[in-house]
């Protein structure tokens, strides 16, 4: 097995403390000897004949990212430039563009998938989850293109994909699509706002688990709905899913609601999602209220990242860096100092943190998973407030993404 060796990576350590608080990260070079995928020695200074020498001249080694949510068959990305048609029926207005936009972008869809899953990779993703259309319009096309879009990347890059009915599963009709989308190798079942959209809660919601329960997988739905009318169906949907067995496989994408609910209101929501074991998925929003991320953590409920676009006709924006989401995540909620900054890292990557929350050194060890990054700063905090660079992307000990690849100097 190829044995690669990273030479003077800088590793977080602990924290430094004036007064009982924290006021920096301590940090130290090492070497990181990895094989078989797997990190097998950390150490200061490792002597071995090695196939692959990484000299990372100080630079921080972090756990790589997880795009949890993103859809790379419908995207402008790679292509021409084109912004968004003004909204006038809400999300109805995309709905109807879609009718006619996706059949036309068939023909590039999968190049610009390529492209996008490049891209991220590129900035430090060796997980993907992708939501992909299931509609009457292109039916399972989407997913045929999407498989062979990760296909190229298969030794760089795991992946979820989502058969997601995003014209409504009701509304739609596409029941029976939905069904061949997992057996055509969809992993999860997706959804999209039962009540707005579909305009029948149970059944919708029934429909969707009884075809995860048939798929033998979880489910990855989006509620944008707000205030009461959210918060009805996340308990709607935390019941079905303890009924159905799928307790820890369920995830809210978006969750708006959140936002809108404060003090026993927000607090019993949070019991009922603990207890179904449904973890939330967020963009980080800023353009209405944002779900409270840190408090959903402290209290039991995994919140994960995703850049949901990063050019289409939903959104002109995005940029797929979660350098740079992080860093709007710590400034929506005011993280200044050293200790909070440091604890932004566990959104992006699955809870992968190089310090626990009491500062032990728990990152990486003998025996991790070497999906890891190198990124030009002194402390993840600095790379998080200063959204600095990232130089090179590790999959499964393998180096597939460095900066002289990517023609910079």
């Amino acid at each position: 097995m190829t044995k690669l060796l990273i030479q003077q990576a800088r590793l977080e350590t602990g924290f430094e403390y004036i007064n009982d608080r924290v006021q920096g990260t301590k940090t130290d070079l090492f070497d990181v000897l990895i094989e078989g995928g797997k990190v097998i020695e950390v150490e200061q200074n490792i002597q071995v004949e090695a196939d692959i020498v990484i000299q990372s001249e100080g630079k921080l080694l972090m756990p790589s990212f997880r795009e949890m949510h993103i859809h790379v068959d419908k995207t402008y990305f790679s292509g021409p430039w084109k912004a968004c048609i003004p909204i006038t029926k809400g999300i109805l207005t995309r709905i109807e563009e879609e009718e006619t936009l996706l059949p036309q972008q068939l023909p590039v869809a999968q190049q610009r998938a390529e492209k996008m899953i490049e891209w991220l990779i590129s900035q430090g993703h060796t997980h993907i989850r992708s939501h992909c259309n299931v509609d009457p319009n292109i039916g399972t096309k989407h997913i045929e293109i999407t498989r062979e879009a990760f296909s190229k990347f298969e030794n760089q890059v795991t992946y979820d994909i989502v058969a997601f009915p995003q014209h409504g599963l009701l509304r739609s009709k596409v029941e029976p699509l939905m069904r061949e989308a997992m057996r055509m190798g969809a992993t999860l079942v997706g959804g999209v706002d039962p009540a707005t959209i579909d305009r029948n809660i149970d059944k919708s919601l029934n429909t969707m688990m009884d075809i995860a329960v048939e798929s033998n997988s979880g489910l990855d739905i989006h509620i944008h709905d707000p205030n009461s009318l959210g918060a009805f169906q996340f308990y709607k949907l935390a019941d079905l899913t303890i009924k159905a067995s799928k307790v820890g496989k369920v995830t809210i994408s978006h969750a708006m609601a959140l936002g809108d609910l404060n003090g026993k209101e927000l607090d019993d929501m949070i019991a009922a999602l603990v207890e179904a074991g449904i973890d939330v998925t967020s963009t980080v929003p800023i353009n209405r209220p944002t779900i409270p991320i840190p408090y959903l953590y402290e209290n039991g409920v995994p919140v994960s990242l995703g850049h949901d676009s990063l050019t289409d006709h939903w959104s002109p924006f995005g940029t797929g860096n979660t350098i740079e989401k992080l860093c709007v995540l710590a400034e929506r909620f005011r993280f200044i100092d050293e200790y909070s900054l440091n604890r932004t890292w566990k959104y992006a990557t699955g809870g992968i943190t190089p310090l626990n929350d009491i500062g032990e050194q728990v990152w990486p060890k003998k025996g991790d998973s070497a999906n890891m990054i190198l990124v030009d700063a002194v402390s993840s905090s600095q790379a998080v407030a200063r959204r600095l660079p990232i130089t090179h992307v590790l999959f499964e000990g393998n180096v597939v993404r460095s900066k002289l690849e990517r023609g910079e100097k």
